[in-house]
């Protein structure tokens, strides 16, 4: 879980997953001390690979292999996106300043 770089309070899983889902782009504000965090370019880049590349690797090959109808392939993607939020959470990194991603 995440680490408010100002008053050092570790946010919850629901606090994390409420603020990191709603404004991904922009800060977040801390629930303790009200100041805002950003996202670390490092959390920014492993959170762009996570949700970019990781349903495509289980999607197309079980797609493949089992030869999935579209209905099946769009439901598997809809668990996929609701396993992925909820694992979001663990992977943001908080910093006092908004970083350049590059």
């Amino acid at each position: 879980m995440p680490t408010c770089q100002n008053c050092h309070q570790k946010w919850t899983w629901k606090q994390t997953l409420k603020r990191a889902t709603i404004t991904f782009a922009g800060g977040m504000t801390c629930p303790y001390c009200k100041e805002k965090q950003y996202m670390s370019t490092a959390s920014r880049k492993k959170a762009g690979i996570y949700y970019a590349v990781f349903p495509i690797l289980i999607i197309i090959p079980l797609n493949v292999f089992f030869d999935l109808s579209i209905g099946t392939a769009v439901i598997l993607a809809i668990i996929l996106i609701v396993i992925m939020l909820g694992i979001n959470p663990f992977m943001v990194e908080l910093s006092n300043e908004e970083e350049p991603l590059f």
